[in-house]
């Protein structure tokens, strides 16, 4: 656990890119000290900075901010706890890791500070793109961007999203209008997208990312899971240089790839630790298993399941909080289930790749807005994405990783609410391998896991994408030497 002393009236930038000041209310030593315990925070200051971090604990601290920016705030009763303690040094200017459980805040505690960095910079009216958030998919790279815009607007401060799935012609016209003010007012300041659509408008001569000062990556595990490290340093380097620019880290874990990533791409970061640096389930979700010995029986289980969990096949006034998402591993799995549950008379919609992106977007959009109540989706809607009053997550098929099972059931109990997530296991393929591991979650949240002990409870080694189970993360590294010939 790290304390921290009161702090500072007012904070200034550490990089010179950035020209905003916030004007931050003290934070008592004894509440600081109260706050960090109560929830399991550490807050890891870089050798080279000594002056504490004391946490935000009420938004009424943020005495300086533009009061339509922190109407942001008005449904929340207090910041979270990565928003508490990362917003201090974000608004300072300094470049912060935040590690932290999925539905914890995270875009608005990167996104409050990059808007008070645009509003207050001396380049307002720049046409250059100088605020850069990359995310892992598509759909939360536009989650994020709707985010970011909405808060935007009043401002004169406009965003565009980038991903795949669609023609670049569109995304390209957008960041051409970005060079100059909009017929709504509006200048492009911001630009949302994934690492593979990045690189390639990089490439075609559309984005350019030379103005950059403020960078976000967000959801960065996840990121580098899937092999995207060469495109997020070939996408970092385009943008100013380190000592120019204030670079804010998310990650769900820290292990070696995003402490290695954070160590050449940040100049002296605060890190600041929600729970633990591995990746642990959301404590507000209560979680139930059921192992089947006849994987044929899932369906009849699965309508069991619904009746209870969603009294109302179709929304209906009184029950629009009442939403579910069903999680399957394969597309052609996740397209059955779907058909299945609308021959039983539900509205439902679906989520995978095998769906064109407008597809994609209008299922999601349906679902956010209420006019399905279910949703069934492969790992694609796993990560990152925040969709109001999911009151249950079941886990059709269990995922390929621990860390896709935490993600999936973070979906519900966001925001401080409390969900429920129903796991059908068979122990057969991939999910025997994964018995020990998934059982030591349980176990850790405080749930059953007797139906998981007829299966072998070893924990397999944690591997590495290319050096498989030799790899050790464990091992202290020398700093690099600088060779001069």
């Amino acid at each position: 656990m790290s304390s921290s002393g009161s702090a500072e009236a007012t904070v200034s930038p550490s990089h010179s890119a950035s020209k905003a000041k916030a004007t931050v209310a003290p934070t008592s030593a004894k509440d600081a000290e109260e706050f960090l315990k109560k929830h399991n925070i550490t807050i890891t200051l870089p050798a080279s900075d000594s002056t504490p971090v004391s946490p935000i604990v009420s938004f009424s601290q943020l005495t300086s901010l533009p009061s339509e920016l922190t109407a942001a705030f008005k449904t929340f009763k207090e910041p979270s706890p990565i928003q508490a303690c990362t917003w201090p040094p974000a608004l300072a200017g300094k470049d912060v890791v935040g590690i932290a459980e999925t539905g914890s805040g995270k875009t608005l505690a990167f996104g409050i500070p990059a808007l008070n960095a645009l509003i207050n910079s001396s380049t307002s009216t720049s046409s250059n793109i100088t605020t850069l958030v990359v995310a892992p998919t598509r759909e939360l790279a536009i989650q994020t961007h709707d985010a970011l815009s909405g808060l935007g607007k009043t401002f004169g401060i406009a965003s565009v999203a980038i991903f795949g799935g669609v023609p670049k012609d569109g995304q390209i016209r957008m960041l051409k209008a970005s060079l100059k003010q909009g017929s709504d007012g509006l200048l492009t300041r911001i630009v949302v997208g994934t690492p593979g659509r990045i690189l390639d408008l990089m490439n075609d001569g559309a984005l350019n990312l030379s103005g950059v000062n403020y960078l976000v990556l967000d959801e960065a595990d996840r990121m580098l899971d899937k092999g995207f490290e060469n495109d997020i340093r070939r996408i970092i380097e385009a943008t100013k240089p380190m000592n120019e620019r204030q670079t804010m880290m998310f990650s769900a874990t820290w292990p070696e790839s995003v402490r290695r990533l954070a160590g050449t791409f940040q100049r002296n970061p605060v890190r600041v630790t929600v729970g633990s640096d591995d990746l642990t389930a959301n404590s507000r979700v209560e979680q139930s298993v059921e192992v089947f010995d006849d994987p044929r029986s899932k369906d009849q289980r699965l309508l069991g399941h619904l009746k209870r969990v969603l009294p109302n096949k179709k929304p209906s006034k009184g029950y629009e909080e009442n939403r579910v998402l069903v999680f399957a591993l394969y597309k052609k799995e996740a397209s059955r289930v779907e058909q299945f549950l609308q021959r039983n008379g539900y509205a439902v919609g679906a989520l995978h790749g095998d769906m064109s992106q407008s597809a994609r977007m209008e299922a999601l959009d349906k679902f956010k807005a209420g006019a399905t109540n279910l949703l069934v989706a492969t790992d694609v809607a796993a990560r990152g994405l925040d969709i109001p009053n999911v009151n249950a997550v079941i886990n059709y098929t269990f995922p390929l990783t621990i860390e896709d099972y935490i993600h999936r059931i973070g979906r519900t109990g966001r925001g401080g609410k409390s969900g429920k997530s129903i796991t059908f296991f068979t122990g057969e393929n991939h999910e025997r391998s994964l018995a020990g591991e998934y059982a030591r979650v349980l176990s850790d949240s405080g749930f059953d896991n007797e139906p998981l002990k007829k299966f072998p409870m070893t924990i397999k080694k944690k591997e590495h994408s290319v050096y498989g189970a030799f790899y050790r993360d464990d091992i202290p590294k020398k700093a690099a030497t600088k060779i001069v010939f």
